[in-house]
């Protein structure tokens, strides 16, 4: 099957670490034990799960962090794939895309999108009222019209009603108008359009496929509201799983605003008592107050008076609204609306009594603008874990195959495991940045590059190791068993100590302040020197980016481009096409740029990706293995630090030509004990220095090539 599919790809040829990425696959398949596989970039690992995964008996999902990888699942993979194993199979494989309700047009919605609606957005825009508003407020309610009535033109077209195939898209303010969350639906027994659902219709194409796609946002969802949404399935594989837990995390979050209440008690008004409804509008204006007052950031002890007495008011108040509306029911005159009422009040009665419980597996913060401006103000609650989430909802009658480039931390994957729900032989609390008891034979070996063995005795050897497995063998691959699951590194086609160096700015003074240090400023102008541009600049903060671009703009000729100077696509074009720019930016260019050829021959990463003090989720875990006797600097920001090091270090090397230096210019890198081997671990194999005169001299040879 995989020999079709690769046959397929124009110039393709069988990869060592693919075929024994299939061949483990097969054998979780039989098994029905779990598996984490980590494949390198240029793996091709999507062939690698979608070859066995058309072998099972029932339908497969593949679930992915990104649109780019679904889309080239959906547009380029899977069709070329189904093409290719029709002979093999007998019959042409399905295959379908399935994403979230608020995707697909609602024509329910469409027909209600009345010149009242777009006064209804108003109340999503905070900072209303004030001199010259109600001239902007009636430009935006007029740009709204014609682009739903371009929406109305599309709709008499669309096949799907998807929003990705609306060319040119309208924006988020105006896509709200026309589609319907999940929570608001009434389902379509109840609704006048029900038979015309494209959200339906979506559902319907996945129960029939063989491969169904979707996204991780969608199965977070699928598995905290029972598993209903997404087809039943036999296999689901996870691909770009070290964010699945975040994403899990995000669906598992709840928030007050007080524009939200306000809209609330807007929509639930003609269904309402006046008491009722200004009881809401009440809560609102003490929501509001109540945030004012509080500072932004981590709740540590109790909610805040104001805070605690808003949430009070609001539980009061929608409690008693959702009795007066009572159920919805089929001769109701417009059960859509209804609905849409009872949801919302139901959300913000349930996020009320949630933040009002304090409970210990909960962490609340609040969100501010910075500096105290206009701007978005919320009181947010999400738990403190999804690791029981995961292990009560993610595997329960399914294989699950996690796969991603950065699975293995420290070269184990047992950081990774514990995050996704699974037993892992460490203890939490243990420091996963010290050797582990049984190391020697937890250690990975990478395939060494241009000395692999032949594709069939790469199939022959994993399915050996998978037999070692479930024989309770520690094998030198990295494939262990353990409680229900086996690990495994492919590694990853690329020769890594042949195709680029990781230099450490060891000399440097360790990063205090915020911003670039001027040591590291001057380090940054002579390695970008010494190429000639061609570099991507990965820094911690907006301010150091900043700062190293009036740098080398103030000392340089090189064409500097700035994330938020322009749209991020039409920096990254620019960026492969002037030879000789840089681009820098932050935490969204950490995995988003796909920069392969001489465009990009420099990586330098400012200082560490730790998470900043600030950030409520990553403080409050770190606090909770604190409070039981561990490190949380180790279990929880050091492994946070290793993604996201490991994701920006992977923008260099993206295919088998390329050549480049990657530059940290955080001596801890080298100097820290204990982390720093272990963040290191947690990267490719490149050819290691600490030698500034080095890394130049390389630099600048690849600059005259």
């Amino acid at each position: 099957m995989l020999a079709a599919a690769v046959g397929a790809v124009p110039g393709g040829k069988a990869r060592p670490g693919q075929q024994q990425m299939a061949a483990a696959i097969e054998e979780s398949i039989l098994s029905g034990e779990h598996l984490l596989v980590q494949a390198g970039t240029g793996t091709g690992k999507s062939l690698a799960y979608l070859a066995p995964a058309l072998t099972v008996d029932g339908p497969v999902v593949v679930s992915t962090a990104t649109l780019a990888l679904q889309s080239q699942l959906v547009e380029h993979d899977l069709p070329r794939l189904a093409d290719a194993v029709t002979p093999v199979l007998g019959e042409r494989p399905t295959f379908a895309v399935l994403k979230g309700r608020h995707h697909y047009l609602c024509l329910a919605r469409l027909e209600n999108s009345t010149e009242d609606e777009p006064e209804d957005t108003l109340f999503d825009t905070p900072g209303r009222g004030g001199g010259g508003g109600g001239m902007k407020w009636l430009g935006e309610a007029g740009r709204l019209g014609k682009q739903i009535e371009r929406i109305r033109d599309w709709a008499m077209e669309t096949g799907t009603g998807d929003r990705d195939e609306l060319d040119p898209g309208v924006d988020d303010q105006a896509w709200r108008l026309v589609s319907m969350p999940a929570r608001e639906c009434v389902g379509a027994g109840r609704c006048p359009y029900g038979t015309e659902c494209f959200a339906e219709a979506s559902r319907a194409r996945a129960r029939e496929a063989d491969v169904v796609v979707t996204n991780h946002s969608l199965l977070a969802v699928d598995m905290l509201a029972g598993r209903h949404i997404v087809p039943p399935h036999k296999l689901l594989v996870i691909d770009e799983a070290h964010e699945l837990a975040d994403r899990v995390s995000s669906a598992a979050q709840a928030e007050l605003i007080p524009e939200l209440i306000d809209r609330a008690a807007r929509r639930s008004r003609p269904l309402l008592d006046p008491e009722l409804a200004e009881s809401l509008v009440a809560a609102g204006d003490s929501l509001a107050v109540g945030l004012a007052e509080a500072p932004a950031g981590r709740i540590t002890g109790e909610l805040p008076g104001p805070l605690r007495e808003a949430c009070t008011l609001l539980d009061a108040a929608t409690r008693g609204a959702l009795e007066k509306i009572g159920d919805v029911k089929a001769d109701d005159p417009d059960p859509v609306r209804k609905q849409q009422a009872k949801a919302v009040l139901d959300d913000l009665s349930k996020t009320a009594q949630r933040l009002l419980e304090e409970a210990d597996h909960d962490v609340a913060w609040v969100e501010k603008p910075d500096g105290g401006g206009a701007g978005r103000r919320a009181l947010v609650v999400a738990p403190l874990s999804v690791a029981g989430t995961l292990a009560t909802h993610l595997y329960e009658d399914r294989t699950v195959v996690a796969t991603s480039a950065t699975l293995a931390l420290g070269g184990r994957f047992d950081t990774v495991a514990r995050a996704l729900g699974l037993a892992a032989p460490a203890d939490p609390t243990v420091d996963p940045t010290r050797p582990h008891p049984r190391a020697a034979a937890l250690r990975t070996v990478r395939p060494d590059a241009g000395k692999a063995e032949s594709a069939k005795a790469d199939v022959e050897k994993a399915k050996a190791d998978v037999g070692n497995a479930k024989a309770g063998t520690p094998k030198a691959d990295g494939s262990q068993p353990d409680a229900g699951w086996r690990s495994l590194d492919v590694g990853s086609p690329f020769d890594y100590p042949r195709q680029g160096i990781l230099y450490v700015a060891a000399h440097l003074p360790r990063p205090s302040a915020s911003g670039l240090p001027a040591a590291a400023g001057e380090e940054l102008l002579g390695l970008v020197g010494a190429l000639g541009g061609r570099t991507l600049g990965l820094f911690s903060s907006r301010r150091a980016a900043l700062q190293a671009a009036e740098l080398l703009r103030a000392r340089t000729d090189l064409p500097i481009l700035l994330q938020g100077e322009e749209a991020l696509p039409l920096l990254v074009r620019r960026f492969r096409q002037e030879r000789a720019s840089c681009l820098f930016g932050v935490m969204s260019l950490w995995q988003g740029v796909d920069v392969p050829g001489d465009s990009c021959q420099l990586v330098v990463i400012d200082r560490l990706p730790f998470p900043r003090p600030d950030e409520p989720l990553a403080a409050a875990r770190a606090a909770a293995v604190d409070a039981s006797g561990g490190s949380g600097f180790a279990s929880v920001s050091v492994p946070i630090a290793a993604v996201r090091l490991a994701q920006g270090v992977g923008r260099l090397i993206r295919s088998t030509g390329d050549k480049g230096v990657v530059a940290v210019l955080d001596s801890r890198l080298e100097t820290a004990r204990g982390y720093g081997a272990f963040l290191r671990k947690s990267l490719p194999p490149f050819w290691y220095t600490t030698r500034p005169e080095v890394a130049r001299g390389a630099l600048e040879r690849l600059g005259k090539s």
